[in-house]
Formats: structure tokens, C-alpha cells, sequence
């Protein structure tokens, strides 16, 4: 079972060495290889994803990812900007298919933003499209205007679509993943305004066809957003588009508490998967050893279940975090009065301790 860790920038390292030690603690025999990828990679080798990386993120079995991005890369051209390593990993490995879970844990109802009748029990399941939308369409860039309400202005401009072959396939992700929950999927699109997602809708239903034990419903995104504050735990499965996947996913991330608790994974269909925090790499407090490293102990758990076949050690990392919550540790962004307060790398030792 061969592992490339990325660490990459701002908190990365941190949180990354964290959930090294818990993988290291469950004596698993798991070869881990790590490379400079973003701002790193680029202070090293000139570019974010260097051939060597993705070479060796080729070559494993999956990916367990820090975080990219620093104010300091914001003047680089986009392609040499820390976030195109991301973009490239997902492009590179047809990482498709993004899950995100947003569980609010028992002793983290009072961090929700929510009223704790809202969010106890919360656990939902959002499966976000990952290569395909706005993000990668093309044509995009910038050019003078030739018609519109400002011609001759300088614009920019993206394109948003998708394919059938795409929208099927996170649409059979979804019901599959759903038959394994409470068998109900909410597709997620903006139908009535933009032909790319009335043409989702029609897919999606016509997928739903070889699922009808799955129970399916449509939602416009706004509607989906207002939905997610009002009554989240009426929610199940989301799948949605790329964007609109990740602005509901990092809502979401709000209800459990701290966006420091949601771990990701993304799929190809070798299951070959990329494991990485939900947040980014919060440049303002990296080197203060502060920063939550749950998220990415949770998706190292997730990289256990979903690509190396380790299901009772991912279950043995999920219990270890829900005992170290309960033993009210937290770090500052979880932090509230009755609990004790500590740093990146005494969590980390925290849920070694509870595994043993």
C-alpha cells in the first residue's frame, strides 16, 4: 500500500505530520513517500505540480494532501499559482468524484452556528463533481467585447459544461452511496436558468431509473443553500456540479462546528483517491501549531475505507476522534468554556493515545 504525502503549504505540514503519526501508530506496513507540491513545489522546482509529484502520485495507491496557497503566489501567473497543483492532480488521475461528509459530532452541537436542535445527529453526505463545470470548460480568458451591453470593453469569460458520460457517472456515485445511507439523493442544479443543468436534471432522472429503491429529488442551488441553514438534516446524498459542490460543501461545514472537522475524499474509478482536509491552507496562522489536524486524520481514516481496503482501521481512527472529543480536547477553533485547549500536535498525540 503505497501513500504519496503532499504536505504542501501554510498549515499543511502541520496537519499533515499529524496524521502521519496516527497512520504510523496503526502498524499497517504503509510505504509513505512525500513530495513538495504548491507554493512549495514551486519555491523548489519552479512549478506547483512538478512531473516528480504527479509521477508519484501516479504511481500510489492514494494521495493523503495537505493544503496549498499563500498570499504571497497571488501576483504569479494563474498557471504557476498553488491551487493549479490541485487542479492538476484532479485533471491528471480523473479524480471525479469529490465526497465530502458533514457529521456534527455530539460534543461538538454547542460549536454549530446553528441552534443544537438543527444540527444534533447531523450527518450528511455531499458528492460534489470534480473535473468537469466551470472550473475546466473551455473556452475561457480574457478578449474585447464584440457585442453585449459594453462592446469593445475588455471581459472575461468561462464556460460552464458538462457531458452525459459525466453527469452519469457522479449521478450512479450518488444512488450507490445513498443504497449504503438512507436511500434518498438531493441533485442539486439551477434548471431554471442555465441549460447546463436542465440538461443535468434530465440525466439524473433518467439515471435514477436503474435505482428506484433510492428515493430522488431536485433542488435549484439557491433554494439547496437556504435549505442547508433552515433544515439540514432533512438532507441525505447531494450531488451537484462542480461549483455549486464547492459552495454548499464548505456551508456545510459550518453546521458540524468548525470547517477543521470535515475530511474529503476524491475519487477516480480505479478508486484511487486523493484524501485531503475540507479548509485551506490559513497562511495567518501556519508555524503557530494551532491549527485543527482532525479533518485531516478523518480523511487519512476515509483514505483507509475507500482506496486501501482498511475498513477496521479507518473505524479504529473515527472512534479514537469521537473519544478525544469526548475527553473535551479542543483546539481553539472547536474551543468553548468547560473544555481544554490544545495545539496541532497534542491532538494529534491525543488520538494516538486513544487508538492504543
Amino acid at each position: 500500500m503505497k501513500i504519496a504525502v503532499l504536505p504542501g503549504d501554510g498549515i499543511g505540514p502541520e496537519i499533515i505530520a499529524e496524521a502521519v503519526k496516527v497512520l504510523d501508530a496503526l502498524q499497517l506496513g504503509l510505504e509513505m513517500q512525500t513530495a513538495p507540491v504548491g507554493g512549495a513545489a514551486y519555491e523548489a522546482a519552479g512549478h506547483p505540480l512538478p512531473e516528480s509529484t504527479l509521477n508519484l502520485a501516479r504511481q500510489s495507491d492514494a494521495i493523503l494532501f495537505g493544503a496549498v496557497g499563500d498570499w504571497k503566489y497571488d501576483t504569479l501567473d494563474r498557471p504557476l499559482r498553488p491551487e493549479q497543483a490541485i487542479l492538476g492532480l484532479r485533471k491528471h488521475l480523473g479524480l471525479f468524484a469529490n465526497f465530502r461528509p458533514a457529521i456534527c459530532y455530539e460534543q461538538l452541537v454547542g460549536a454549530s452556528s446553528l441552534k443544537p436542535e438543527l444540527v444534533a445527529g447531523l450527518d450528511i453526505l455531499i458528492i460534489r463533481e470534480l473535473t468537469g463545470d466551470i472550473y475546466f470548460g473551455q473556452p475561457r480568458g480574457r478578449r474585447t467585447a464584440a457585442d453585449g451591453h459594453f462592446p469593445g470593453a475588455e471581459e472575461a469569460f468561462d464556460t460552464m459544461r458538462y457531458s452525459r458520460p459525466e453527469i452519469e457517472r457522479i449521478a450512479r456515485v450518488a444512488f450507490e452511496a445513498a443504497r449504503k445511507r438512507n436511500k434518498k439523493v438531493t441533485s442539486v442544479d439551477k434548471a431554471n436558468v442555465l441549460e447546463t443543468f436542465q440538461f443535468w436534471k434530465d440525466v439524473v432522472t433518467e439515471v435514477h431509473k436503474d435505482y428506484p429503491d433510492v428515493q430522488l429529488e431536485h433542488m435549484y442551488v439557491d433554494n439547496a443553500a437556504m435549505q442547508l441553514v433552515k433544515a439540514p438534516k432533512a438532507f441525505d446524498v447531494i450531488v451537484t456540479g462542480n461549483m455549486f459542490g464547492d459552495i454548499l460543501s464548505d456551508e456545510a461545514s459550518m453546521l458540524t462546528g468548525s470547517i477543521g472537522m470535515l475530511p474529503s475524499a476524491s475519487l477516480n474509478d480505479k478508486k484511487q483517491g486523493l484524501y485531503e482536509p475540507s479548509h485551506g491552507s490559513a497562511p495567518d496562522i501556519a508555524g503557530k501549531g494551532v491549527a485543527n489536524p482532525l479533518a485531516t486524520i478523518l480523511s487519512a481514516a476515509m483514505m483507509l475505507r475507500f482506496s486501501l481496503n482498511q475498513a477496521a482501521a479507518a473505524d479504529r481512527i473515527e472512534s479514537a476522534v469521537k473519544q478525544v472529543l469526548a475527553d473535551g480536547l479542543r483546539t481553539p477553533d472547536i474551543y468553548s468554556a468547560g473544555t481544554t485547549k490544545v495545539g496541532t500536535a497534542q491532538m494529534g498525540d491525543a488520538v494516538v493515545n486513544a487508538l492504543r
